[in-house]
């Protein structure tokens, strides 16, 4: 694995799942990141990723270096060719040259503006860092996919040894506008199980077909949810009309009413989560999200393992 920015990068998904449970099992970490830097990039704020990195990185004696872009650094210019006589004094071609000239791994942290579809699909921020570094780069959340959560939300189902599980991702509320990213990715690892996946949605909330081609589809968010396993909940909007949120008239929100639709599911969300807006109080504490979170940890620990391995 030389970088890990999406699921096409990984040769074997469920080989990766099971090496995240192998390290969750075992805590007698090989310190195999000895001698080697890690530099992690935020262009937006992060909790759980941002500690779960920096831990994952110490696990296996990483050195660990942070920064956020907005508050340590100058104004970054991202255009080619731009005479630079405005707010911004440097170039996005000599920052990550210069970054990547002091560490030995990169993460990136950034995310949708969501005004031009075509820029945050193209992945803007996160291609020139690919682009102009030296060194290998893990996303720690891009435009448009999230990886990280992805495999920490594959070990959470795998841990509970369910064959063939029916999983759900639904569409939920929101009062700002979100980013695709997690959903997005949350698809196109799960399609690599054996899990059954159905997503739902209200209409004018689809996704791209890059993400959705050969999945069950739903406007019908309770039947849906009817003998679901797991339920995953996450708002996004809108990608056709991008960046907008369209007025849903139905009442999209998870509560236990709904839960019980299910087959004893259990409710997932990355976090942070809005209460009694996204999902109700008793629905959130006894769901799996801080399973999930501890899981990001050993997820980010697989990946820095097998990046430093193949340096």
């Amino acid at each position: 694995m030389n970088n890990f920015t999406s699921v096409n990068e990984v040769a074997n998904p469920n080989k990766l799942v099971q090496q995240v449970l192998d390290i969750k099992q075992n805590t007698s970490y090989p310190k195999v990141g000895e001698n080697k830097s890690l530099a992690l990039i935020f262009f937006n704020p992060s909790l759980r990723t941002r500690m779960s990195t920096q831990k994952a990185a110490q696990n296996i004696g990483m050195d660990v270096t942070m920064m956020n872009i907005d508050a340590d650094t100058w104004n970054i210019e991202f255009e080619n060719g731009t005479v630079m006589d405005g707010s911004t004094q440097e170039h996005i071609k000599d920052a990550v040259q210069i970054i990547s000239g002091y560490c030995d791994l990169m993460g990136v942290r950034t995310f949708a503006n969501l005004q031009n579809r075509h820029k945050d699909y193209e992945e803007e921020v996160l291609s020139k860092f690919l682009e102009y570094s030296s060194v290998p780069i893990i996303s720690l959340e891009s435009a448009i996919r999230h990886p990280l959560q992805s495999l920490a939300d594959l070990t959470t189902i795998a841990e509970s040894k369910i064959q063939k599980p029916k999983v759900v991702l639904s569409w939920v509320p929101h009062p700002k506008k979100l980013p695709q990213a997690v959903a997005n990715s949350f698809l196109e690892w799960i399609v690599e199980t054996d899990a059954e996946i159905t997503l739902t949605h209200p209409k004018g909330y689809e996704l791209s077909k890059e993400f959705t081609d050969g999945i069950p589809i739903s406007n019908n968010q309770k039947k849906a949810l009817k003998n679901a396993d797991f339920i995953y909940a996450k708002n996004w909007s809108s990608y056709s009309n991008y960046g907008q949120t369209p007025e849903v008239a139905q009442n999209w929100v998870i509560t236990a009413k709904k839960m019980n639709l299910s087959n004893q599911g259990k409710f997932m969300h990355c976090l942070p989560i809005r209460r009694n807006v996204v999902a109700s109080d008793e629905v959130i504490d006894n769901s799996l999200v801080y399973q999930q979170a501890k899981n990001r940890e050993h997820a980010a620990q697989a990946v820095l393992q097998n990046i430093v391995e193949a340096l």
